[in-house]
């Protein structure tokens, strides 16, 4: 098992996910941003925005989610 928070994987704050897989990571860092999302979370929606920048060249995104994954490789496995 592996830890990642959200700011580590583009967000605003400390919340860590735990996953086996990045795949797994990706998903929940996904939920988190919607609850801060609805929540009207400034810091967070700030983050959305950039994330939504990257998302207008597919190639930027296909980039920056390799390079997340990569991240998540090289963590140590804490079972």
């Amino acid at each position: 098992m592996k830890t990642m928070t959200c700011q580590q994987l583009g967000g605003a704050c400390d919340k860590a996910f735990h996953a086996n897989t990045f795949e797994e990571i990706a998903e929940m860092s996904k939920a988190h941003g919607m609850e801060m999302f609805q929540k009207k979370d400034e810091a967070h929606l700030k983050a959305m925005g950039e994330i939504q920048q990257l998302m207008k060249s597919p190639d930027a995104m296909k980039a920056w989610f390799e390079k997340k994954r990569k991240e998540f490789d090289a963590l140590p496995d804490k079972g």
